[in-house]
């Protein structure tokens, strides 16, 4: 069997957006389920819009996901390459020169639709005459030059979309190569991935009418088209697209700025948009068995970012001390020991919380007392030596036989005392580590 090739391809036009970095997740889970190589290539031919800042960000953020790949590649670097190949479709007749200008072809376009008709190009370059031609050089109109389209039906079986049909007479032929002579998306993407022997292209379904395009020019190379799946892209909680143009939804803002953990990303970017349930998904292999393209809908996924926040917590519940000990040290929080964060994960949301309940248990607190007299007695009846979990079960019990007082009655003006909050890690967890005298202080003694 072929060994399947696939390939990640962004622009490095913004920063890595929450909806690129589900189709890098998808393209990556999909190539390590097949035991397939995975092609990082940075296409970055338009050089006004490209930045090594948003390179660099792209990198960081698949690194941070845990997403690696086998090879890499530069469209910039190869210009010899894609130079040779579009020689080839110019002395076949499948690129052909154009000398409209955009002004005329705005024109042609407006008329067309003022006509109700679609707004396809009507080919009038290839029926230049030589004189014409030079009529237009002599101006100092350099051509753009277009791919000659076959009108015939172009059909594939998508991996998602399932059967999927284009006509080729109703697309306009796409212009491939601008009047500066630099190669566009479409033909710079088709040569690399003949070149890098890509067996399968994952992408958004905002490339389907593209797929077309390109099968025509897998074909115009002599070459075997790829197999093809158009997911669907990420949409917002009203419905509408995500979009990286806006700015929204970057990757490294969820880990610097919101603090939230890889895999909660990796759970959630994995499974919306499936039939899968969104739960949290604990390691990257767990993703790999659990992929399957026959799962994902057609329908929109609304990126909900509480239930980022809700798998957040649910990854950190679970997560072990030895797990998270070196991350809390660079955190600056470097006391923490194992019986400190089994008390305190249950009550996290973000593993910043930590800091919370740290300076809660060690700094000092501002008591909230609702009854002085019950603090008093549960002063005095605080048991002496050395404490476990065990101690608050003991104490309270006492302080109920004493005061007659129970459940809420007791618990809350107690938790209220020694914390300064309704809610919080259970206190026969936080009796220990707190210490006697800093209960006293805060019981009022």
């Amino acid at each position: 069997m072929t060994t399947i090739k696939t390939r990640f391809a962004p622009s490095p036009t913004g920063y890595f957006h929450i909806g690129s970095a589900r189709t890098a997740l998808i393209v990556w889970l999909f190539t390590r389920k097949n035991n397939g190589k995975f092609l990082f290539r940075i296409d970055d031919t338009d050089q006004e819009r490209s930045k090594k800042e948003y390179e660099d960000d792209i990198i960081a953020g698949m690194t941070w996901l845990g997403i690696d790949w086998d090879e890499t590649a530069r469209q910039t670097l190869r210009k010899k390459d894609y130079d040779t190949a579009i020689q080839k479709l110019k002395d076949n007749g499948r690129l052909y020169p154009c000398y409209e200008t955009e002004e005329e072809l705005a024109l042609n376009r407006k008329s067309l639709l003022s006509r109700s008709l679609p707004p396809i190009y009507d080919r009038a370059s290839l029926n230049l005459t030589p004189d014409q031609i030079k009529q237009y050089e002599a101006e100092g109109r350099n051509p753009h030059w277009r791919f000659k389209l076959d009108h015939k039906v172009v059909a594939w079986d998508d991996m998602v979309r399932g059967h999927v049909e284009f006509n080729g007479k109703d697309i306009s032929d796409p212009v491939m190569i601008r009047a500066d002579g630099r190669p566009l998306y479409h033909i710079s993407s088709v040569i690399d991935d003949i070149d890098f022997g890509i067996t399968h292209i994952v992408r958004g379904e905002d490339h389907v009418s593209n797929s077309a395009i390109h099968i025509q020019m897998f074909e115009a190379f002599g070459a075997t088209p790829p197999k093809f799946a158009h997911i669907t892209l990420l949409g917002d909680m009203s419905g509408h697209k995500l979009s990286k143009r806006k700015g929204s939804m970057g990757v490294s803002s969820f880990k610097t700025e919101a603090g939230i953990e890889a895999m909660a990303v990796v759970s959630l970017i994995s499974r919306i948009g499936t039939s899968d349930p969104i739960e949290p998904v604990f390691t990257m292999q767990e993703a790999i068995d659990n992929f399957d393209f026959s799962k994902f809908s057609r329908n929109l996924p609304k990126f909900d970012e509480d239930e980022l926040y809700r798998l957040n917590a649910k990854i950190l519940h679970k997560t072990e001390f030895k797990d998270i000990k070196g991350r809390l040290a660079e955190m600056g929080i470097n006391n923490i020991d194992e019986h400190f964060w089994h008390a305190v994960k249950p009550n996290l949301t973000f593993l910043s919380d930590v800091k919370e309940w740290w300076d809660m248990v060690h700094a000092p607190v501002t008591p909230i007392i609702t009854d002085k007299d019950l603090m008093a007695v549960a002063a005095k009846l605080l048991p002496e030596g050395m404490w476990d979990t065990n101690t608050w079960g003991i104490w309270t019990k006492s302080v109920q036989q004493e005061t007659g007082k129970k459940g809420k009655d007791l618990f809350m003006p107690l938790r209220l005392a020694l914390t300064g909050q309704e809610h919080g890690p259970e206190l026969k967890e936080l009796l220990p580590l707190m210490g006697r005298e800093i209960v006293l202080k805060r019981l009022g003694n």
